[in-house]
């Protein structure tokens, strides 16, 4: 594994861990909401699945994540990154581009999706039409007035490689404002989409892209890993095992 940097647009530094590999194919992984590259560890074990069977993997921190350069989180901006992250890993000779995408990584991937570059993508815990959450819930009342105020958030965390992140306002609108008709009729290549059956969000994930599955593509699925919520974290050997067997059939390595 090698730690790289590269550039998006906004001339902003983007960091990653890469797994080389002489295969054509690689996986990008995409990590969800305020996380970064390593996501809790579950990217660290797939990365490692991936590689083990001829992929090259990159696994990278989004803008204002882990140690990449400073900024809001935007979903417009982690769009910009992913696609940024595609045309370098295309520089290094990779032609066959799989993603990985979980939680908001998940709808990154199918907003930056270009048939010309991407040949496939898994996707776990994705939020594939628009849902609403109630930020009380998630925020303390001290952020919800730095919110009104100033239109971002500053949550302070630790073990995700910085010491906080900037939320903008816009972030949690792009949650619930977007049409999932528009965004799934896009997709041209098979998607593997994966949800759990335990807890509220997923639950309410798994029954939205129940609704929008009549727009992927015939040969994509969405499976339900029983005992899985959101996180999937106790049943991340099943999501990798699915993924691996994806991968080999829609981006194989050689």
């Amino acid at each position: 594994m090698e730690k790289v940097t590269f550039q998006n647009t906004r001339d902003l530094t983007l960091v990653g861990h890469l797994h080389p590999s002489p295969s054509p194919a690689i996986v990008i992984l995409c990590h969800g909401f305020r996380s970064n590259k390593s996501s809790r560890g579950r990217f660290d074990r797939f990365a490692q699945a991936f590689h083990q069977h001829g992929y090259g993997v990159l696994a990278f921190d989004f803008s204002g994540c882990g140690e990449s350069d400073d900024d809001s989180l935007t979903l417009a901006k982690q769009v910009d990154d992913l696609r940024s992250a595609i045309r370098y890993v295309q520089s290094l000779g990779y032609r066959r581009i799989a993603l990985y995408g979980h939680s908001l990584g998940a709808r990154v991937c199918l907003e930056a999706f270009d048939p010309q570059d991407v040949s496939t993508m898994v996707l776990s815990g994705a939020g594939t039409g628009p849902i609403r959450y109630h930020w009380p819930d998630h925020f303390s009342g001290a952020q919800m007035k730095e919110l009104r105020e100033t239109g971002q958030i500053t949550v302070y965390q630790s073990g995700m490689g910085r010491e906080k992140v900037i939320i903008d306002r816009q972030m949690l609108l792009d949650f619930e404002q977007f049409e999932q008709e528009t965004l799934l009729k896009r997709i041209t290549c098979p998607v593997l989409i994966l949800h759990g059956d335990q807890g509220w969000e997923e639950q309410q994930l798994a029954e939205i892209t129940r609704k929008g599955y009549q727009w992927l593509t015939k040969d994509s699925q969405v499976r339900v890993i029983e005992g899985a919520d959101h996180s999937f974290m106790d049943r991340l050997s099943e999501v990798e095992q699915a993924a691996v067997s994806w991968y080999l059939n829609h981006c194989p390595p050689f």
